[in-house]
């Protein structure tokens, strides 16, 4: 049985098709300045026509397999985080098992949102821990522009598509330290996909101060649980909704800023995409060093909500 699990790889698919702000000002009654004041994003990808979450997962578990010693066959387990599937069924995950033509994992999909990853990074962390399993491909991978209104400029501003994912193994060593994750199904109606439009709607002031308050809250029970300072925090890489959201919950808990990874500027919104795609930005720019801590954050529709403490 191991100790702990510990990411040993990250990978990322964006696709190549960006929308920046002035893009958006062609299509709906909207602004540069309108989008960056509210958000602080500048652009994002969307992906094409013929281009699913199950092709974004691929090209990002190819990107992460990449530089380590590593195979598709040698993964044992494939969990993906996802709300937008190729098909109702089979799962996205076994869809990505086939590209990936792996016949010894076992796969299935998690839906929490945008709190997805850090759901499907806890399960796959207790999967380890148990000693039923080694390395566990753990995947964010969104086409969330399918379901969007483009006449609604206060949604079809926000989101972006792409994948990323992280390689989870077995290790002697420290890695994912604690996870706590949550719901309440009271506030389902506040972000969600209208059944008969299929398209989202958000009432967004209320989700913003939620969202705040309850990323700030589960930030501080998430040190209070490792008895660790918030100084001890090297990186807060947190889900990519909004700068002013993820700045709010940095003041909350006295994190400063520079200590944000934040790349919702250029990514939007990607749901359950963000935070491994954050992460994988990270690490590519050395940002990450080993033995580094860092919290994830989460919050998504539901509502949901999840942070991660680990030791890179």
């Amino acid at each position: 049985m191991q100790k702990y699990s510990k990411i040993i790889a990250t990978g990322s698919y964006l696709p190549k098709k960006i929308y920046t702000n002035k893009d958006l000002e062609k299509i709906v009654d909207t602004s540069h300045e309108w989008i960056i004041e509210r958000t602080g994003i500048e652009s994002r990808h969307i992906a094409g026509e013929n281009e699913s979450s199950v092709d974004m997962a691929y090209n990002a578990t190819v990107d992460a397999l990449h530089d380590i010693n590593l195979n598709m066959n040698d993964i044992d387990m494939i969990v993906v985080a996802t709300t937008t599937p190729e098909r109702k069924f089979p799962s996205t995950a076994v869809l990505l098992q086939s590209k990936m033509n792996n016949n010894k994992a076992f796969a299935f999909d998690v839906n929490a949102a945008c709190t997805g990853f850090i759901y499907a990074l806890d399960i796959a962390d207790k999967y380890i821990k148990s000693g039923s399993v080694q390395n566990v491909l753990v995947v964010g991978t969104e086409k969330i522009t399918s379901l969007l209104d483009w006449t609604d400029r206060n949604t079809c501003v926000l989101f972006g598509d792409g994948a990323g994912v992280v390689v989870l193994s077995g290790s002697d060593d420290p890695g994912i330290l604690s996870n706590t994750i949550g719901s309440d199904g009271a506030y389902k109606d506040l972000l969600t996909v209208n059944t008969d439009t299929e398209v989202i709607e958000m009432k967004g002031n209320d989700v913003f101060k939620i969202a705040v308050n309850t990323m700030g809250r589960i930030a501080s029970e998430t040190l209070e649980k490792n008895n660790m300072k918030v100084d001890a925090v090297d990186w807060l890489i947190p889900h990519q909704a909004n700068s002013r959201i993820i700045n709010a919950v940095a003041r909350k808990i006295n994190l400063p800023e520079e200590k944000i990874i934040m790349t919702v500027n250029k990514h939007g919104n990607t749901s359950a995409a963000s935070i491994p795609l954050a992460i994988d930005h990270a690490n590519k720019n050395n940002l990450l060093k080993r033995d580094n801590i860092v919290m994830l954050e989460a919050f998504g529709a539901g509502f949901t909500w999840g942070s991660t403490l680990l030791k890179f």
